[in-house]
């Protein structure tokens, strides 16, 4: 049977709202793969690559994308000998709430989509015609 719907939007409810403060052991990390059998790799800001492991309380429930954000436990998987650097505790889905806390790493700012050194006085678009002086004397 599938679970009650009442167990999935209270896990949605959940990974909305980003924690007041985050522990030691916690961290935000960058979605780079997914290993299978619910083991992600995430990229911390120092560019540390970890393996991490989506609890069950997620699976079949919020999906992860390649270049989205979780908030990860790093002292999980500390008292077992395995692969395993952490456990994802959250995932964020409303990214523009979430870059709002004074936790969120700097090295994981927006990028624009447009490069900064595009030559904005080479560019016409949405600009009118130039005025030629021929056609005002006429």
């Amino acid at each position: 049977m599938p679970r009650p719907k009442r167990q999935l939007l209270a896990t949605a409810e959940e990974t909305s709202n980003p924690p007041a403060v985050l522990e030691h052991e916690q961290a935000i990390a960058c979605v780079k793969k997914s290993e299978g059998k619910n083991l992600y790799t995430v990229e911390l800001p120092s560019r540390t690559s970890l393996l991490v492991e989506l609890p069950s309380r997620f699976r079949s429930t919020i999906w992860i994308k390649r270049g989205g954000f979780v908030l990860i436990n790093t002292s999980a998987f500390d008292d077992r000998e395995n692969k395993l650097d952490g456990e994802i505790l959250n995932v964020v889905r409303d990214e523009k709430l979430w870059r709002k806390q004074a936790y969120w790493p700097c090295e994981f700012a927006k990028k624009s989509a447009y490069p900064l050194d595009s030559d904005e006085e080479a560019s016409v678009v949405g600009k009118m015609p130039p005025v030629d002086d021929s056609d005002t004397e006429a």
